[in-house]
């Protein structure tokens, strides 16, 4: 935790020293600070904070949700800026559709769960401004696409497996709260989409992705360093849950 300019460092030694290559994968750009350890953040704490109410871990909560609300969400466009440099500059104009709608369920989670209704009125209109804009990545009944760098128009098309998991609970989020139809719509939509062309009936678990041209993706892993029953697993408890 960076107690000087607020949020999470994305990556350092074993010994807590500085590390020059911070990223988690080859996709990620180099920078201090990230959208996506601070949304991994966000989940650990809100569940934490389901079972272990205390002050200084509701502050940490509120603080994780005001870096998303103040430095994360681009107002002018709906979408989570992904990378940022130690002060919160971002230089990469990357659209991930599927971290914006799972961005906007776990927001409304951890608001909810803290139970201030100033909160809560201040943070709705977001979560369904950020689940609008993560519908800008929806293909009628063929899920959601993967992501778009801004800066050139290039397109990754990619129905990858986890952003199908995330789109399901962040729509039915929508209708379950604000009693939106047609997020609930997309929802079973999406669902359909993924029993027909991403669960593997023969041998289990879901493909990594449907590509753009609409083969199924069997390269990647089943499962691996990222892949495990994860989203979707999550995505099905959930869905058990809130029905």
């Amino acid at each position: 935790f960076d107690r000087i300019k607020n949020g999470y460092c994305e990556a350092l030694t074993r010994e807590w020293n500085e590390i020059e290559d911070m990223r988690l994968s080859e996709k990620d750009e180099n920078e201090r600070k990230t959208m996506n350890t601070h949304l991994h953040i966000l989940e650990p704490y809100t569940n934490l904070f389901r079972v272990w109410n205390n002050e200084y871990l509701e502050c940490q909560l509120r603080n994780l949700i005001e870096l998303f609300t103040e430095r994360i969400l681009d107002i002018e466009t709906g979408h989570l800026r992904l990378f940022f440099d130690d002060d919160w500059n971002s230089r990469h104009d990357m659209v991930s559709y599927g971290h914006d709608v799972e961005a906007s369920w776990l927001l409304h989670e951890a608001a909810l769960l803290i139970g201030d209704k100033r909160l809560i009125t201040r943070i709705e209109p977001l979560v369904i401004e950020i689940a609008e804009a993560a519908s800008e990545g929806l293909l009628p009944g063929a899920g959601m696409i993967y992501e778009m760098n801004r800066s050139c128009g290039s397109i990754d098309a990619e129905r990858h497996w986890w952003v199908q998991a995330e789109a399901i609970v962040g729509y039915v989020n929508l209708y379950q709260h604000f009693d939106d139809r047609l997020s609930l719509l997309r929802a079973v939509r999406c669902w359909e989409f993924v029993k027909r062309h991403l669960v593997d009936n023969d041998n289990g678990e879901w493909f990594w992705g449907i590509r753009a041209d609409g083969t199924v993706n069997r390269a990647e892993d089943k499962a691996g360093f990222w892949k495990c029953p994860y989203h979707n697993g999550r995505m099905c408890m959930e869905i058990m849950e809130r029905f």
